[in-house]
Formats: C-alpha cells, structure tokens, sequence
C-alpha cells in the first residue's frame, strides 16, 4: 500500500512543475494549444521510449479493436487539463490553479464513485463528503481576495 501512495505522491509532486511548464511553453509559442501540443508530443516520445525499454508485449489488433469509444476519447481530457493549466496559471498561480483542479476532482470522483461510472458503486458517505467540504474551504482560503 505505501509504494502505492508514494508513487501517488510523487506524481502530485510534479504535477505543478508539469503546470508551469506548461505556461512557460504557452508563453513562447503563444497559445495554450501550442504548448499542449509540444506537452504530448513530448509525453509520446518518453512512452514510446518506456515502452521499448520495458519490452511491454505489443497488443493485437483484435485488442486495439476492443477497446470501447470512450477509451480512444479519454486523451481528450488530459488535453484539456494542459491546455487550461497553461492558460490558467499564469493568472492564478500554481497553488490556486491545482488547488480548484483538485477539488474539482474530488467532486467528480465522489459522483462518479457514487453511481458507479466504469466501476462498481461506491456509496458517497459523510466522511467523503465532509472531506470534500473541507478542501473546498482550503480552496476558498487559498483564492479568497483579501489574502
């Protein structure tokens, strides 16, 4: 279970780094979509490479064709979080940028968890719940104006 976390913890490590970067990139093509485009360009070329180095059995065809709509569509959503957080953190700063992301997340995963989205149920209970609360209230504090 600790490798689990740890391996957790340091992607949310460099999620940020991955952010910022992604601004900076933003900066000097000048777009969000640009900067995007280099981010998974780059990604592709270090599993490509992860892939050839792991030797990981290549699927067949019949798998490929296996694989439901949603599968294939699924990159969009990482598109758009690089492409937001490269418009977005130039504005409101890494913390304020992650910290809305993640309670964002949170709520997601409480519905998707609730109804069982790709999964079996998993009922929203009050401890989640509070949980989410409570990282909505150190959003607030991190965005609040008069800080």
């Amino acid at each position: 279970m600790l490798n689990y976390v740890v391996l957790a913890a340091l992607a949310g490590f460099f999620l940020p780094l991955q952010a910022l970067i992604n601004a900076r990139t933003s900066h000097i093509l000048g777009g969000p979509f640009w900067a995007t485009l280099v981010n998974f360009t780059g990604g592709t070329l270090m599993l490509m490479a992860l892939l050839a180095i792991t030797r990981a059995p290549v699927p067949s065809w019949e798998q490929f064709g296996r694989v439901p709509s949603y599968g294939w569509i699924s990159g969009l959503f990482g598109v758009m979080f690089v492409a937001q957080a490269a418009f977005t953190v130039p504005k409101l700063g890494a913390v304020a940028m992650l910290a809305v992301v993640v309670a964002g997340q949170m709520f997601g995963a409480i519905v998707y968890d609730h109804f069982g989205v790709l999964q079996e149920p998993q009922p929203a209970s009050w401890d989640r719940i509070i949980g989410v609360l409570f990282l909505l209230a150190g959003v607030y504090l991190i965005l609040r104006p008069d800080r």
